[in-house]
C-alpha cells in the first residue's frame, strides 16, 4: 500500500492506506485538542482566526495562528522533497522517510511529555501540524490526490456529490468507480472517527496523555514493516516462479 504508485494502484491499496492514516489522524486530532484546545491536524479554522486577528488589528496575536498555518505548509514541502529527491532511486521506497519522520515527531512529544512540562505548547500545536503536514502530503501524492486522511470537510462534500449522482446513472455509466470512491470515503471518515475516539478514550479514560501519539506512531510503523516484509515476500515468490519456469526440463 505503500509502494504501488499510478496504473499500478488499485482500490484495495487505497483503502489499506486510508484506513491506517486516517486512523492515525483522528488520534493526533483528538490527542492535540484535548491536551491545548487546537485543532493539530488541519488548518482551515486557523486562518480564519488569523484573518480575525489581522481584520481586529491584533497582529501580534495573530501571528501564532500564521505559525500553525506555516508548519502544515511546510511539513507538506518537506515530506515532497524528500520524497523527489529519492524518487529516481527504484529500490528505495520513497515514502519511507516521510513516515518515519511523521513517526519519529510523534513518538518524541509523546515521550518526553512523560518527563517535561511543555511551557511553549504553540510549538508543540506545530510540530503536530508539521507532522500532519507531511502525512497529507505523501498520502496525496501516493494515491495521486484520491486519499485525503488529515480533515473531513472535502470527505463530506466529495461524498454527498458522488452519492448524489448514484441517482443519475444515465448521466454517469461508470458506476463501479463511483461506487468504489464512495466505499473509500466512508472508510476514511469512519476510521477518522475510530481514531479520534480511541485516542480520547487513551487520553482521558487510560490517563496516558500524549503518549496517545506514540500509539499513533507505533500504528504507523507496524503498518510500513508490514507493507515491507508483505512486499519482499511477494518479490520472493515471483522469483522463484520465474526460475520454475525457466528451468529445464
Amino acid at each position: 500500500m505503500f509502494r504501488h504508485q499510478g496504473k499500478s494502484r488499485t482500490l484495495k491499496h487505497n483503502l489499506r492506506i486510508a484506513t491506517v492514516l486516517s486512523f492515525v489522524a483522528g488520534v493526533v486530532n483528538v490527542s492535540g485538542y484535548l491536551a491545548y484546545k487546537q485543532l493539530t491536524t488541519n488548518v482551515t479554522g486557523h486562518f480564519a482566526l488569523f484573518i480575525n486577528d489581522v481584520e481586529n488589528f491584533e497582529f501580534w496575536k495573530g501571528t501564532v495562528y500564521f505559525l500553525y498555518i506555516f508548519s502544515f505548509l511546510f511539513g507538506s514541502f518537506v515530506s515532497s522533497v524528500l520524497i523527489e529527491k529519492f524518487k529516481a532511486n527504484r529500490q528505495l521506497n520513497v515514502f519511507v522517510l516521510p513516515t518515519i519522520l511523521e513517526s519519529i515527531i510523534l513518538i518524541s512529544i509523546g515521550l518526553l511529555s512523560n518527563f517535561l512540562v511543555f511551557n511553549y505548547p504553540d510549538l508543540i500545536i506545530c510540530l503536530l501540524l508539521f507532522a500532519m503536514g507531511i502525512q497529507n502530503s505523501f498520502v496525496t501524492k501516493i494515491s495521486n490526490a484520491v486519499v485525503r486522511t488529515t480533515h473531513l470537510t472535502g470527505l463530506f462534500t466529495d461524498l454527498g456529490i458522488d452519492i448524489s449522482q448514484l441517482f443519475f446513472p444515465k448521466l454517469h455509466h461508470n458506476r463501479e468507480k463511483l461506487k468504489s470512491n464512495i466505499k473509500l470515503r466512508i472508510f476514511i471518515i469512519l476510521f477518522f472517527f475510530s481514531g479520534g475516539f480511541v485516542g480520547g478514550f487513551l487520553y482521558s479514560e487510560l490517563n496516558i496523555k500524549l503518549n496517545t501519539l506514540v500509539f499513533a506512531a507505533l500504528i504507523l510503523l507496524l503498518s510500513l514493516f508490514f507493507d515491507d516484509f508483505r512486499f519482499k515476500i511477494i518479490k520472493t515468490k515471483r522469483k522463484y516462479t520465474r526460475r520454475t519456469i525457466v528451468k529445464p526440463s
